[in-house]
């Protein structure tokens, strides 16, 4: 379904308004859409949404979901049917034969999540991004709706001023449509400054606006609860903050293991289940600042592939000492391991070509670590030429001097959906709540891919231009802190 009411804007346009609408859904507006326009309805189509509409006059069905993959779509199709769905688990019930995908598998234990097409599941498939499937009694075919449109060289002619100017009309604007709703809205408040930025927008237009933060009491190198609550002081919202021990997150542990369809290994779906859980219990929808990262340069591993692409003498001495630093403790806990964490992977990064360091900094594990994790007899049923072929074709896009742009489309075409927004899906829907990314409305992602790296990232500051447009209505003690990631 097409959410947020976008869908109160269409009723309203040249080709709709004539008709006599029965209710105030956004299902009859989509279907009465899909009539007047066919499949072109999904360049009217501002929102997240998977849906399928059969036509009973010639037979044919429809299959689509939404231009970034912020809604999920699995399918299936052998001799004498089509089963799809929003979950796998629709798809079982029908009985389907379970046999291992050990191409997905071998992905899988490198990434930590399966991307798409592929499942864990031979079977069955996920419908990419910005695709649809066509049904008719003569074919079955998929085909590709939209794709992010990206200039050959980036260089916006625009000033970086009217750069600023220009996301923050489009990213306030973006937020705006999110607000539609006739049910409780909040908006998730981390204390990191994507979410920031969207809930003092938001704010702007909802003064009673109700923020949602988690803190971790045991491990305060994580918990970021103390900025949240100077956002939201500033910004005069409703602020809870639910603050939890280790025990407590790892309670709903096995609650969370129904929700995965298939292998899913991103440790931060227990928060994210945590604050979904406790923020259904205020409001049924809330606004997230997901997506902000990959489209602005915004994680430790952006800011490795500014200094690779820079050069100098910095990097190298870096690569120089990678034995060191394969010595020395590696943990996320505290600053000083996280460091040579960091430079371990940074020196084992500068070794590799373009695409296989990419490949390297977005998995956990190495193509020789994950054979030694398996037995001989599953390492004889990957398929290698499958692998790589599958392999290349998520890196096609990276060439032999990639930018910093590079980067981020390929995470926008990885990471992002098959990782962090499946996260955020499948945690939220599994207590009821919807969410809302107002940074991937697609003029928003289409504004990020239009202007040059230099935008974006420099040697002192990731994600420069978000940082810079909306300093002035944030907390200082947002800024300059440490990403506690990869």
């Amino acid at each position: 379904m097409v959410k947020y009411s976008i869908t109160r804007v269409l009723r309203k346009s040249c080709k709709l308004k004539a008709i006599l609408f029965r209710s105030q859904t956004d299902t009859e507006v989509l279907l009465q859409l899909f009539i007047k326009e066919g499949k072109e309805c999904l360049q009217k189509l501002n929102g997240f949404f998977s849906f399928a509409i059969w036509d009973t006059q010639d037979k044919s069905l429809f299959i689509a979901r939404d231009r970034i993959g912020i809604k999920p779509l699995y399918y299936m199709m052998d001799n004498d049917r089509l089963l799809f769905g929003s979950e796998m688990k629709a798809i079982e019930a029908y009985g389907i034969e379970k046999e291992l995908d050990y191409t997905s598998l071998n992905t899988y234990l490198q990434l930590n999540y399966i991307p798409a097409p592929r499942t864990i599941f031979k079977s069955v498939k996920k419908l990419m991004p910005g695709h649809y499937i066509e049904v008719t009694p003569e074919r079955f075919y998929i085909k590709a709706y939209y794709d992010i449109p990206t200039p050959d060289k980036n260089n916006s002619t625009k000033s970086y001023e009217e750069q600023k100017t220009e996301l923050s009309q489009l990213l306030e604007g973006s937020v705006q449509k999110r607000l539609m709703a006739d049910v409780p809205l909040g908006s998730f408040l981390s204390g990191g400054i994507d979410s920031s930025v969207v809930a003092t927008l938001a704010a702007r237009h909802k003064p009673d606006l109700h923020t949602f933060s988690i803190g971790y009491k045991d491990e305060k190198f994580f918990d970021e609860s103390d900025y949240a609550r100077l956002v939201a002081k500033k910004i005069g919202t409703d602020h809870t903050v639910f603050s939890l021990t280790n025990q407590q997150m790892y309670a709903h542990l096995h609650d969370i293991l129904d929700y995965m369809d298939e292998p899913f290994a991103d440790s931060s779906a227990i928060a994210v289940y945590v604050l979904s859980q406790e923020t259904r219990k205020h409001a049924t929808v809330a606004l997230s600042g997901d997506g902000a990262d990959e489209l602005f340069a915004g994680y430790n591993k952006h800011a490795a592939f500014f200094k690779i692409i820079e050069g100098g003498q910095k990097a190298e001495w870096v690569k120089n000492l990678g034995p060191v630093w394969g010595l020395m403790p590696k943990s996320r806990n505290n600053k000083l391991t996280n460091l040579f964490r960091q430079l371990h992977r940074f020196s084992e990064g500068m070794k590799l070509n373009s695409r296989e360091r990419y490949w390297r900094w977005a998995g956990f594990a190495t193509e020789n670590q994950v054979s030694k994790l398996l037995t001989p007899e599953s390492r004889q049923k990957i398929d290698q030429e499958e692998y790589l072929t599958f392999k290349n074709s998520i890196l096609q896009h990276l060439p032999d001097q990639e930018s910093i742009n590079d980067i981020l489309y390929t995470d926008v075409k990885l990471v992002l959906p098959d990782d962090m927004l499946t996260k955020v899906d499948r945690m939220s829907m599994a207590n009821s709540l919807e969410v809302r990314v107002p940074f991937l409305d697609h003029e928003v992602v289409e504004f990020a891919f239009s202007i040059p790296p230099s935008s974006k990232i420099n040697k002192d500051i990731r994600k420069r231009i978000l940082q810079d447009t909306f300093k002035g209505i944030l907390p200082e003690e947002l800024y300059n802190r440490p990403k506690k990631g990869i």
